[in-house]
Order: C-alpha cells, then structure tokens, then sequence
C-alpha cells in the first residue's frame, strides 16, 4: 500500500493567539532576542525553561548522530513556536539559520496559564500533536522515499510556508536540505538540477536559493511516486 511523506495535515501554529495564549496575554512573561547567523539558541539536554517563536528569521534544530553527522528534524520560520518539550530538557540543539529575532516565552508562565486556561491546554495539544505528525512525515519521508522525490517533498512544504510574491526563498543552504533529507550535498544540487531541467523549477540569483516552481502539478507527481 502506498505511503507518502507529506499527507494533508493542519498547519502548525503560526501565532501566540493560535496557541490559545491571547486569552491569558497579562500571565505570559514574554521578551524578545536576535541572534546572529550560525548562533546557538538552546542545546540538546539543556534545560527547558522557555519556548520560542520565530518572529524574524529562521531556525534550524538538529541532532548530532554517534558519527558526527547531523540530522536536522526541522526548519522553524516566522511565527513558528518551537522548543515546547514533553520533559526538562531539550531534545534537539537549535541555531539561527539567518539573522533571527526571536519571542522567548518562560514555560513556567505557560503552565501556570494552561493551569486555568481550557483553550491554551487545547491549543498546546493541538501543536504538539501537529509536531509529532511531521515527525511522522519527516520518517516516512527518510525511510521511504528516493532521492529525487525526497527534494520533491520539500521543495512542496517549503512551497507552502515560504513562497512569497511567486518566489520560493530558502534562508537554508543545501548542505542544511541534505542534512535534513538524509542526502549528501552532491545528490541534493543534483536533484534540483534535474528538476530545473524538467521545467519544474527555475533558479533566480547566482546563490540558487530563491527558486520559482514552474510546474507544481508535476512537482507533486513526483512526491507520489513510490
């Protein structure tokens, strides 16, 4: 039977008011930091005393395997939340994909609101459950797909959460594709150079990381194929 990587799913929250947080705006302590590209923003096992929403920029967060390599889980971009654990600590380590201005919300104010809030606790579990169906996605997607329908599949999320005015702009570079694809580098720019050969995409720019989909029938055609 046929399974597929990026199923129609609900969006993941993209606001604090889709947390449920609006309605108990005067108990959440909230501030406000930029990093710089290639800054850390929290580290795997450290302890997890906030959580954070993307207000400008972009996150990547990762985990280094026993071998060295990194396997980024996901890409965080504004109004995304992130950083809400199950547990104490962090599972993952995060950095600035780009210059990246973050909101820093204390847990402890989120669960002191969620303590007498029906629709926050509702919400939360509305995110996290989101966040473990793309982690599903992101399994599937690693353990079932071929290369080329691997960069297909993501070429299709990023179309749905960053295409702007036409234009697909990645604030990651493809080392960061590949190491969220399970690909090598080679096989990632060989892959969207056949896609732009199939008349599926075109690149704008000399850095290829503003791209215009020309065919997203054929696009999704591929992400299909098992």
């Amino acid at each position: 039977m046929p399974m597929h990587a990026t199923p129609t799913s609900p969006p993941r929250p993209h606001s604090l008011s889709e947390l449920g947080m609006a309605a108990s705006k005067s108990m959440i302590s909230m501030s406000e930091v930029t990093y710089r590209r290639g800054s850390k923003i929290y580290g795997e096992k450290e302890s997890a005393e906030y959580v954070y929403q993307v207000k400008l920029g972009a996150v990547r967060s990762y985990r280094l395997l026993r071998d060295g390599r990194r396997q980024i889980g996901a890409f965080h971009i504004r109004g995304d939340v992130f950083g809400l654990e199950s547990g104490h600590v962090h599972r993952f380590t995060t950095e600035a994909l780009v210059a990246t201005t973050v909101w820093l919300i204390r847990r402890a104010s989120v669960d002191a609101a969620a303590g007498s809030d029906g629709i926050l606790i509702k919400s939360l579990l509305g995110m996290v459950t989101a966040n473990l169906r793309h982690a599903e996605d992101h399994m599937l997607l690693l353990g079932r797909k071929t290369s080329l329908e691997r960069v297909a599949a993501f070429l299709i999320e990023m179309d749905k959460r960053l295409t702007a005015a036409g234009v697909l702009a990645l604030p990651m570079l493809r080392r960061d594709i590949a190491d969220y694809l399970g690909l090598t580098l080679e096989t990632v720019s060989r892959s969207l150079s056949h896609l732009r050969e199939l008349g599926i995409l075109c690149f704008i720019g000399n850095d290829q990381r503003h791209i215009v989909l020309l065919d997203r029938q054929q696009l999704a055609a591929l992400d299909r194929q098992n």
